[in-house]
């Protein structure tokens, strides 16, 4: 899913165009946690936001989910650190790194 972002001079207001060519208004931290390269467990919080959805907020039912996101979160974390201690930038490997760290590893590790 590509979307295209402009943001407003002197604003915190980021204007995305989604595919379906409906342009939103959402703060600019928005979009940054909706940013792959930024956001590497993207598909894990949209999985726990969709299951509570599915399930009328009932947390119970969703803490499979819950505990993937918080997994994926505590693993890209500790991938982190080790790449600030270890002088490598950026901090956070882009989408395309991650992907390739996965593939190594050959399994999800959460």
């Amino acid at each position: 899913m590509k979307c295209e972002e402009t943001h407003a001079p002197n604003s915190n207001w980021l204007y995305v165009m989604l595919p379906s060519k409906k342009t939103v208004r959402m703060p600019v931290v928005t979009g940054r946690l909706r940013d792959p390269d930024i956001n590497p467990c993207l598909s894990e919080s949209d999985a726990s936001t969709r299951c509570l959805d599915e399930n009328n907020y009932d947390k119970e039912r969703c803490s499979t989910y819950f505990l993937k996101y918080k997994n994926c979160r505590k693993f890209w974390h500790s991938i982190m650190i080790q790449r600030r201690r270890t002088g490598v930038k950026p901090c956070m490997p882009t989408a395309a790194e991650r992907d390739e760290i996965l593939r190594e590893m050959g399994k999800m590790p959460y």
